[in-house]
């Protein structure tokens, strides 16, 4: 269908944008719900630390790898198709990862899981752009759609410990099906989205899932010692990232755009953005391995990170607004180092919980605060015409982040069981984050 048609500011819209915000609340919500499933999966399928670091990184992958070819679906076949058939099929795939026999079939479904998602989210934010056509309205717009999304960092540790102590690892999966059949339901009615001829290259995107593939099998053998297959999964992991590259810059419709590619401050944020999701997975990722919990305990634990990454955006827009993004940002990546380095210490021994409650809380206070002005910053350096491209690229830059980090974590974790070094090495990367930032002038507040 060509044309756009934007429906008016009324109840019929408010269903929708509860719609399309829960199904971003669901792509998020499978990311850290699994998180401390990690125990009860490696007794029940069984496997070990590895097996639940590729549980993890084959929906990143593949979320990193499709995400730009997401957005460029949504344009071409229209955002609303786009997001109902990922929606939908997002919930099934669900079902079928909590009927998962072994952990080859979980690993496959968490993968096509990932390729949904991918579909999801820029689907969701081109749903957001045709609702609300006024700037104002589009502003509070997304503010219900980051605060009911951003629940489910908070939400997940604890619902999915319940769902893993009630029920076990598959029930994790199984809550997917009912929250895409409400969303579903909320946005039947058909909205009126342009279409846009736009031409689809196939060859980087598959560059780079392969690149990540060979990345995160290089890290995993890596932490086995099998030296051998890790240094050639490390050559092959060369190889195709140049040869990606390659191909991206004589496709017709590259990964990043040629205006993109000498934007100093736009790939500083896609850096940040990597290393922010890089830290994060890693507390997701291996807090709920060392603390000796039950796991709605550990989905307790998290509270301290969890709650703040959801609900201090608010002050983060305030600190924007008055100081301009990159004093957040810098705050962010200071308490991000200093809450790891804390964590480090609460887990070196005899476990710490008052410790370990302040580093998360420090945690936290780093992703919050610099997320959501990172992704200003980042729009706000983009040329005319690319922020669509930007914010594709910053996106799965920070899944790249989220797939390294687990797999470093699980590679670390299988000859460390107390897992410091993962914590060291995380907050030595946000101390990188932060001399980075002195080095980018800011555009003003954003």
């Amino acid at each position: 269908m060509s044309g756009s048609s934007t429906i008016p500011r009324s109840t019929t819209t408010r269903p929708v944008l509860l719609g399309i915000s829960l199904a971003y609340f669901m792509v998020l919500l499978d990311t850290t719900v699994l998180a401390v499933a990690g125990p009860d999966l490696i007794a029940a399928l069984p496997t070990d630390v590895i097996g639940v670091g590729w549980a993890t990184t084959a929906y990143t992958m593949a979320l990193a790898a499709a995400l730009v070819l997401g957005g460029s679906l949504a344009d071409r076949l229209g955002a609303d198709r786009v997001f109902r058939v990922a929606s939908a099929g997002f919930g099934i795939v669900s079902l079928a990862c909590a009927v998962a026999p072994n952990l080859g079939t979980l690993l496959l479904g968490r993968a096509v899981l990932g390729l949904f998602a991918a579909g999801v989210v820029p689907s969701s934010m081109a749903l957001l752009a045709a609702l609300y056509a006024k700037p104002d309205d589009r502003t509070r717009a997304i503010s219900w759609w980051a605060a009911i999304s951003g629940a489910a960092m908070a939400v997940g540790p604890v619902l999915g410990g319940w769902l893993v102590e009630l029920s076990g690892w598959r029930a994790v999966f199984v809550i997917n099906a009912p929250l895409a059949v409400v969303v579903l339901l909320l946005c039947r009615k058909r909205l009126g989205v342009a279409r846009h001829p736009r031409v689809i290259s196939p060859i980087p995107h598959l560059g780079l899932a392969a690149t990540l593939a060979a990345l995160t099998l290089a890290i995993t053998e890596a932490g086995q010692l099998h030296w051998a297959t890790a240094f050639g999964a490390g050559c092959a992991t060369l190889v195709l990232a140049a040869v990606t590259v390659r191909a991206d810059r004589r496709s017709v419709a590259p990964l990043v755009p040629d205006v993109l590619r000498r934007n100093r401050p736009v790939w500083s944020a896609f850096a940040w953005g990597t290393l922010v999701n890089y830290a994060l997975t890693t507390v997701l990722f291996a807090v709920p391995l060392v603390v000796a919990e039950g796991s709605l305990s550990v989905g307790i634990t998290l509270l301290p990170m969890t709650v703040l990454v959801a609900v201090n955006p608010l002050l983060t827009g305030r600190l924007v607004r008055r100081f301009g993004p990159l004093v957040p940002i810098r705050l962010g990546f200071a308490a991000f180092a200093i809450g790891l380095s804390a964590v480090a210490v609460a887990l070196m021994g005899d476990q710490r919980p008052v410790v370990l409650a302040a580093g998360l809380l420090g945690c936290g206070l780093g992703v919050s605060w610099t997320l959501p002005p990172l992704v200003g910053f980042a729009v706000s350096n983009a040329p005319a015409g690319a922020t669509g491209a930007v914010g594709g690229i910053l996106n799965a830059m920070r899944q790249v982040g989220a797939t390294v980090g687990a797999a470093t974590a699980g590679a670390v974790l299988t000859v460390q069981a107390g897992g410091v070094v993962v914590f060291v090495v995380a907050a030595g990367l946000c101390v990188v984050g932060l001399l980075l930032t002195v080095r980018v002038s800011s555009p003003g507040s954003s």
